[in-house]
């Protein structure tokens, strides 16, 4: 039994954050009753390709966007634009413990889904609320996805390569991370809020902000900018406080070294066959060897491609200093430590006989996570909450389904 199997919760929330979110309590044992609207559902639902095969090889209708952030979920379509739908939705949710939602601020008011209803329905009720923008400010009423967000929260201005080289300019991460992460600040601030009510027995409005997200894990970039009034410059894969912590090339392609002190790097001076560069009094320290990261980068340029990634890797792992090998998704899936951990999973799947999912990062002892049921299709849920939940009989859902509401 999952360490959340005690709760309920209410995801009316759609794309990335909020489903992440929702996962996230889903993997760790809540009932969560996703909510959709019928016909189209999330919108992920049809964000591809790539879609999931069935048997045969032909595309199901599920996106492999949507089965990122989904599974452990109960489908369920209720059009809540319909006022018999807002009458279900509010009565899900006066039985729920959690609500997550992510339409623009004020948008739920006009159908009594907003905080304010719904609390006056159930005091204890946690509801998150995840924008773009937040719920106050200029910009509260702008609509607000991760790589707009990762531009104007300045992210971007720190990814890619320094002016001066080629291809330089500013660059996204590579997945939706300011999503992810504000997913992942979100389930925080729900425990939190559970811990609350625990101790004093009422819920609360959380305000979650992909700007808000983004702009504090800038992290010591932020703090960079903070103490010098300077802003930080693009270095590529270089770190701005440590060297060297980059890639380098090899004589087969390109590895990473993250030296972390000096201890580690008069290691990796003597790996390299270059131990005088630990003593010399440009390098000695990590504040001397960014002073002069133009003189050091391509003296160790110049030496590392005269050895293979897996030489470098396993002589410097040898010696005690952090490093390793850039992979591609498919080298990553076969790596050893990557399959010692079973980082991917494979789940029963009603069209697809099973779909594989990477699995939770989270280790608990005594209440680990479990797979339950895959991300599931648009409304598969539907019958089974509406009569678990709500108690309703199989007439007054096929009414229900016949005026359109379901």
């Amino acid at each position: 039994m999952g360490a959340l199997s005690h709760l309920r919760v209410l995801d009316l929330s759609r794309v990335l954050a909020g489903p992440w979110s929702g996962q996230i309590l889903a993997d760790l044992g809540a009932d969560v009753i996703k909510v959709e609207r019928p016909g189209s559902g999330d919108d992920t639902r049809s964000w591809g390709p790539p879609f999931l095969k069935d048997a045969e090889g032909e595309n199901t209708s599920e996106a492999a966007y949507y089965l990122a952030a989904n599974r452990n979920k109960r489908s369920v379509t209720i059009d809540f634009t319909q006022p018999e739908g807002q009458r279900l939705v509010r009565e899900l949710a006066a039985k729920s413990d959690i609500v997550i939602e992510n339409f623009k601020v004020g948008g739920l008011a006009a159908y009594g889904l907003d905080y304010l209803s719904l609390k006056a329905m159930n005091p204890k009720l946690i509801y998150c609320s995840i924008t773009g923008f937040g719920q106050t400010g200029p910009y509260a009423k702008r609509a607000g996805y991760d790589f707009m967000i990762q531009g104007l929260g300045g992210l971007m201005s720190l990814t890619g390569r320094p002016d001066g080289e080629e291809g330089a300019g500013p660059v996204k991460v590579g997945v939706a991370l300011t999503d992810i992460l504000t997913g992942l600040y979100s389930t925080v601030a729900i425990l939190a809020a559970l811990a609350y009510r625990d101790q004093h027995g009422v819920g609360q409005h959380i305000d979650m902000a992909l700007l808000d997200v983004q702009v504090a894990c800038l992290a010591n970039q932020a703090m960079n900018y903070l103490t010098t009034g300077n802003s930080p410059r693009r270095l590529g894969n270089a770190h701005p406080n440590i060297v060297p912590y980059q890639d380098f090339p090899t004589a087969d392609g390109d590895f990473i070294l993250t030296v972390g002190n000096d201890g580690q790097f008069r290691k990796f001076a003597e790996v390299a066959g270059q131990p005088q560069w630990a003593d010399d009094p440009r390098f000695t320290t990590n504040k001397q060897r960014v002073a002069n990261r133009a003189e050091l980068i391509p003296l160790i340029r110049q030496a590392t491609v005269f050895k293979t990634t897996a030489e470098w890797v396993s002589q410097l792992e040898a010696a005690g200093v952090p490093c390793g090998p850039i992979n591609d998704l498919a080298q990553m899936f076969q790596d050893p430590q990557v399959l010692a951990r079973g980082l991917k999973v494979s789940m029963p799947h009603v069209l697809a006989g099973s779909v594989p999912q990477v699995a939770s990062p989270i280790r608990l002892s005594e209440t680990p996570v479990e797979y339950r049921h895959a991300p599931p299709l648009l409304g598969e849920h539907t019958e089974a909450v509406l009569g678990d939940v709500l108690g309703l009989d199989a007439a007054a859902v096929g009414r229900l389904r016949s005026a359109g509401v379901l």
